[in-house]
């Protein structure tokens, strides 16, 4: 059975995103690069909702084709131009991409059957609300929290309101450069 990991940055008071949906706050460079790295070398499939699918698809398959590109950028380019990617999402239903899936419907049965399917693991970055919906469902099975040194106060929450609880085992934390805590977390 493939597992489900969940990748995502989070404030100290456990905010996502703004109100407004901006990451301005997220402290990445080359240490967080290459913990993304990791996981997407261990993964062949990408989860995504709607709004992070169309940040993501917006920049990645031309990142690498910069004048100015990084590492980071060419890596990830690389990697997500040849990943399978499945986007929940009932307003693309229907769209035919490549490489894309859209899931519509009933999705917990589709992401149960993707867990099923033989492969590697699953990886989502961002997309809260999604990641709230699958946390109901007991589909999550790692979470890679990168808390940042920010207190928000307001904005998008990764925890919500979802009224299950939980528990999480610790499988390491590790202090990342710019006062960045990775708290990896498995069920």
């Amino acid at each position: 059975m493939r597992k489900l990991s969940v990748f995502m940055h989070v404030s100290v008071d456990g905010f996502t995103a703004r109100p407004d949906g901006a990451i301005d706050w997220i402290q990445i460079g080359d240490e967080m690069f290459n913990y993304a790295l990791e996981r997407t070398e261990k993964s062949d499939a990408a989860l995504y909702g709607r709004k992070t699918y169309e940040v993501m698809d917006a920049y990645w398959p031309t990142a690498a084709d910069q004048p100015n590109a990084s590492k980071h950028d060419i890596e990830h380019s690389t990697w997500y131009k040849a990943v399978n990617k499945y986007v929940v999402s009932e307003t693309m239903r229907g769209k035919q991409l490549e490489k894309t899936k859209i899931l519509s419907g009933n999705i917990f049965e589709q992401v149960k059957q993707l867990k099923q399917q033989e492969g590697q693991e699953i990886i989502m970055f961002g997309s809260p609300g999604l990641a709230g919906t699958l946390m109901n469902e007991n589909l999550i099975d790692e979470y890679w929290l990168f808390i940042n040194p920010v207190i928000l106060g307001t904005g998008i929450p990764l925890f919500g309101k979802n009224g299950t609880e939980i528990k999480l085992q610790l499988v390491k934390s590790i202090p990342i450069s710019g006062g960045v805590i990775c708290l990896h977390y498995a069920i």
